[in-house]
Order: C-alpha cells, then sequence, then structure tokens
C-alpha cells in the first residue's frame, strides 16, 4: 500500500487538500491511504522513523517552523529513498531550490487556481499509483487480491499468514498492518505463492521468514508481530528442517 502524507500549516487548506486525496483513491480504487495530514513537519519525521513505508508527500515550503518543505523533503529522503515528493506552495520562485536540496520532486504545485490545483493533485496521485505499482513489480514480489473492482497488492515480505476464515469460502490474510479478507482457496493461494511460505495446517499457509519462534508443545507458531499462526503435529518436522532455528530449547 502506498502511504499518503500531507504537511501544510494551513487547517483550512490542510482539510481541502484531504478531502480531494481521499475522494479521488476511493473513486479510482487505489491502494492508498491518507497516513497523516500534518502542521508540523516533525510529525512526519517522526512517523517515517518509526515505520517501513512507500510514500507519497504533499508539502507547503511555508510551513511557519523552523523546517521549511524543502527541509522536510531532503529529510524524507532518508527514510524513504523512492518516495515521491509534490510540493503545494504560493512560492514558485522557490522551484530551484529543490535541485539544490537534490529531493528530486514529482511536481510542483502553485496555489494559484483551486480547479487546476486539484486537476494536478490528482494527476500525481495517478503517476505515483501508477510508478509504484511499476517499482514493486519489479523490485518484490507481491500477492495481488482482486475484491470487486479493486485491486489489492500486499508484498510477500510483509505477509504473516493466511488463514480459512469463519466465513464460508473466503480467506483471511494477515500481513504487517493490516488484514484482509477476500474469496478464494487454499490450493489456489499455494500456487501463486514462493519457496518462503508454506502449508504448515490444513488451515494456515505460513510465511517461514516471519516466524518468531515456535512453541512445539502447543503446535504454535508465534510470528513477529506477536500473532499465532497454528502448526499441524505433521509439520513441525518441515519447519524444523526448514533451516529457521524457530523452536524454544526446552522443547528439543
Amino acid at each position: 500500500m502506498l502511504k499518503i502524507f500531507i504537511c501544510e500549516d494551513d487547517d483550512i487548506q490542510r482539510s481541502r487538500f484531504t478531502e480531494i486525496i481521499e475522494d479521488f483513491i476511493v473513486i479510482r480504487n487505489f491502494d492508498m491511504e491518507v497516513a497523516l495530514a500534518a502542521k508540523n513537519p516533525e510529525d512526519i519525521i517522526d512517523y517515517l522513523s518509526k515505520n517501513d513505508i512507500s510514500g507519497l508527500y504533499f508539502l507547503d515550503i511555508d510551513l511557519s517552523h523552523s523546517i521549511n518543505g524543502i527541509e522536510l523533503a531532503a529529510k524524507i529522503r532518508e527514510y524513504d529513498p523512492r518516495g515521491f515528493i509534490v510540493f503545494i506552495t504560493t512560492h514558485g520562485e522557490m522551484a530551484p531550490l529543490t535541485f539544490k536540496y537534490k529531493v528530486e520532486a514529482m511536481d510542483y504545485i502553485v496555489k494559484d487556481n483551486y480547479e487546476n490545483l486539484k486537476d494536478s493533485i490528482k494527476k500525481c496521485i495517478i503517476d505515483a499509483n501508477t510508478k509504484y505499482s511499476g517499482t514493486i513489480n519489479k523490485l518484490q514480489k507481491n500477492f495481488n487480491i482482486k475484491i470487486n473492482d479493486r485491486i489489492i497488492n500486499v508484498e510477500f515480505r510483509k505477509i504473516l499468514f493466511f488463514e480459512t476464515s469463519r466465513t464460508i469460502h473466503k480467506i483471511l490474510l494477515h500481513a504487517v498492518g493490516r488484514q484482509i479478507e477476500f474469496y478464494a482457496k487454499m490450493k489456489d493461494i499455494e500456487k501463486e505463492l514462493d519457496e518462503r511460505f508454506f502449508r504448515c495446517h490444513r488451515s494456515y499457509i505460513v510465511n517461514r521468514d516471519n516466524i518468531e519462534e515456535i512453541d512445539a508443545k502447543k503446535k504454535v507458531a508465534h510470528m513477529i508481530n506477536g500473532e499465532k499462526c497454528l502448526v499441524s503435529a505433521r509439520s513441525l518436522k518441515q519447519v524444523l528442517n526448514s533451516g529457521g532455528d524457530f523452536f524454544t530449547p526446552s522443547e528439543f
């Protein structure tokens, strides 16, 4: 999922930008969300320091703060080198500074006309979605889920496990920071996954890379985020032979 960030010190404008963006991503069914709309640039930096994300950033330049938007963009680059940065500002004359700070802005939108600004924001969202989808498909594998006319991409590395849902014919995907329920069959899901996944239970497919520890006595896999996944007796030996040091010493 592509996270969207807004940093604008004017409350009315920040609310307006947020509304435009949220309405548009719903209409287009993009796998995006507004993660943070902030007045203080430090809030953006604090969020990025605690989360590994790919982002689209709409930044004002004059933030009435010790850090301006261009300096914030330079800081964002330290945490999110491939993020998409867009400046929305009344200070068109400051555009050359973006090259000086090497922030590689996607666009520079001047607040001169509301309708033009609205269209420019939408275009940036479309461009970011296209580039992001292309990048993740090249650099890493993804599990694709189709729900109605919406396609959701989940990186393999962020998937914890799949389990059969209490709702008949549905599967619940557990990933870092999100859960998604969708119609599917376990046997079909297995065909789409790579060697890091295996069927550890009739009702579960687990990503061995995200196993923290396995309690062999209780037949439970503890995942890196604290969630639990069942492991059948038959699969315990397979997990042990998978090369991961998962089992508690007391069990063997």
